[in-house]
């Protein structure tokens, strides 16, 4: 019995704070109307952003780039400068991983403004 209760309630939670958002926004974006603000803001298309296919695909890209750095990098460091494996991998896939994804924010930001 207590095994159905934790879906029926992430369910419920779930739903709750869709219903809460959607009827959030249509009451804000009616008494914006109703003080004489213009439709225009609530349309999407007006930005001139990057297709999101094209972030996805550069900060993947980038991702993988310095995942595959971050080993090349933790192999120089345990095989020729002696650093423990197990401290070695982790960390240095870890940073140039986050060092990729900083790097594809920047470019993503650089797609934005073009």
């Amino acid at each position: 019995m207590e095994a159905i209760l934790i879906p029926i309630s992430l369910f419920i939670a779930l739903f709750g704070v869709a219903y809460l958002y959607l009827s959030t926004r249509n009451k804000e974006r009616l008494a914006l109307i109703e003080k004489g603000a213009d439709a225009t803001i609530f349309m999407k298309g007006k930005r001139h952003t990057a297709p999101i296919w094209k972030v996805l695909i550069l900060n993947l890209a980038l991702l993988l780039m310095g995942i595959g750095i971050g080993i090349f990098i933790a192999s120089l460091l345990h095989y020729n400068l002696g650093v423990e494996e197990e401290v070695a991998f982790p960390g240095t896939i870890f940073l140039m991983a986050g060092v990729g994804l900083f790097v594809g924010f920047t470019m993503t930001k650089n797609l934005d403004k073009e």
